[in-house]
């Protein structure tokens, strides 16, 4: 018999809104009210249910449309006595919200909770270049409460370097991930392709993707004016696309309310695992470039909740914001880079589109469509927030939980992960040094205009050798070079100048 109490997923909606004519397009509440709508329907009930909400969660949009979202989609649907949150950036979002909330539905602290969260950036777009004012506000008496606090993504050191964007820190670790497997450019950039190309095989047959097209290896790895590079390595292809207009929405509850909302069974989506890690911040600090010890622990801690092995999960999605994300969470989870499973059950990230911080919300929405299809089967959804660093994932199936359902503390477990410091930092580097990893930066005109290098005052596989990030001269020969030769463990020389740190690389 199943324990009443057992959280479960029971309905799910997705929405993609391409090119409506502005009078009609939605706003980013829109969306997730009509996202929130085919979930009702995804779990066979009535908008009255709703009524009974006693959460409601947001997961922030880059442009919030409005002073307070959860509010204003509380009261879209009458649920105006619930806890009403907003959540701070990050990628983790959307199945933290899935593990925290099965904790309090087994804990008794929640009864039935709505997660939701949306962007129309493409809208957004059209509208400011048609000359118009967006106007998708709404009116309220107060701010929203955050769920959660946050710091910023990265030091004002990292900052004063160009250490913010993220199309131009994941190239940190890419060319880090590169030197680690021994590639040589060409051939680990056709490496890329390979894999990204296939997540465009799901996109083309996704309903949902933004961009619904399938790409050859060749296409997703070659730089051309439609496909420029952004933060070398990574072409556009390459790049999670935030320019759509997406939301999806989530229902959470237990089996006891399930039963008396009249869901039918089969909607019912189980929770087997889950885990939830944060690697050292800042990006300076972390133990290397090439791996993610809280990857590592988040893929163990889940399984072992769910207990069972990778091998026995049939789907798959991997957060898809750049290759590095995925070969890390890839290498991390002990999958090959020879398996034949998809690593994607909506396309990713580039091509089907991520709306901002809510992306995963996608990602489990359409695995409970997966699962629900192969009953028995079993989802793993991984999520990241900041620069591989904040992480939680989740392992769905149709297949029941046994016994009482219980989330293992995060607090249990991160010390594995803050217990693996990185090497001794400096902001005011000078003499002889090394690139331990780097990035160009190309702009819109196709050319590369700014370098970026993480360094070591020693080996760059020395651990008591002393980090440091600094910029290159914005000489075009070097910058070019940097992306024709392989520059990680080049030597040359680190200075303060105009109070910036440079490196200048031996040629």
């Amino acid at each position: 018999m199943i324990d009443p109490q057992t959280p479960i997923l029971i309905g799910v909606g997705q929405v993609t809104e391409k090119d409506p004519a502005l009078e009609q397009a939605s706003s980013p509440l829109k969306l997730m009210e009509q996202a929130t709508k085919l979930a009702l329907d995804d779990a066979g009930i009535s908008m009255d249910s709703l009524a009974q909400l006693d959460t409601v969660v947001v997961v922030k949009s880059f442009r919030e449309p409005t002073r307070n979202s959860p509010e204003a989609l509380a009261n879209l649907f009458g649920a105006t006595n619930t806890n009403q949150w907003l959540t701070p950036d990050g990628g983790n979002a959307p199945q933290y919200l899935v593990n925290r909330y099965s904790a309090a539905i087994a804990n008794g602290e929640a009864r039935f909770v709505l997660l939701s969260g949306a962007e129309a950036m493409a809208t957004g777009r059209k509208i400011i270049k048609s000359g118009g004012k967006i106007a998708w506000s709404v009116p309220s008496d107060r701010d929203p409460q955050y769920l959660y606090e946050e710091h910023e993504m990265w030091s004002d050191h990292e900052r004063a370097h160009g250490v913010w964007q993220a199309s131009h820190v994941y190239p940190f670790f890419e060319n880090a991930l590169r030197h680690h497997y021994g590639h040589a450019i060409d051939e680990h950039q056709l490496i890329m392709g390979k894999l990204f190309s296939r997540l465009s095989e799901v996109a083309e047959q996704s309903p949902h993707a933004w961009f619904p097209t399938k790409r050859s290896p060749e296409e997703v790895a070659t730089a051309t004016s439609a496909n420029r590079y952004v933060g070398w390595p990574y072409t556009k292809f390459m790049n999670a696309m935030n320019q759509i207009n997406q939301s999806a929405s989530v229902l959470l509850t237990s089996v006891e309310q399930a039963r008396a909302l009249g869901v039918d069974e089969s909607r019912w989506v189980f929770l087997h695992g889950c885990s939830d890690t944060t690697d050292n911040w800042p990006i300076t600090g972390r133990v290397n470039f090439h791996s993610s010890p809280s990857m590592k622990v988040m893929g163990e801690r889940a399984l072992a909740m769910a207990n069972i092995q990778i091998d026995d999960i049939e789907h798959i999605d991997i957060y898809s914001c750049f290759p590095s994300a995925v070969q890390i969470a890839r290498d991390e989870l002990g999958i090959s880079a020879t398996d034949t499973r998809q690593l994607t059950v909506t396309g990713g990230l580039p091509f089907h589109g991520g709306a901002g911080n809510n992306y995963v919300m996608n990602s489990i929405a359409a695995m409970a469509d997966k699962v629900r299809e192969d009953r028995g089967s079993y989802g793993l959804v991984t999520a990241n927030g900041g620069y591989i660093e904040k992480h939680a994932s989740g392992i769905y199936s149709t297949n029941p939980t046994q016994g009482q359902w219980q989330r293992e503390s995060p607090n249990a477990y991160q010390p594995l992960i803050d217990n693996q410091t990185g090497p001794a930092f400096t902001e005011d580097p000078n003499g002889n040094a090394n690139i331990e990893t780097y990035s160009v930066v190309f702009g819109r005109s196709g050319g590369p205009e700014t370098g970026m290098v993480i360094g070591r005052l020693g080996a760059i596989d020395d651990p008591t050798s002393t980090r440091f990030i600094a910029t290159t001269p914005s000489d075009p020969g070097l910058l070019q070079a940097m992306t024709e030769d392989e520059f990680v463990g080049r030597s040359g020389v680190v200075s303060k100048q105009d109070g910036l740190n440079v490196f200048r690389p031996s040629l």
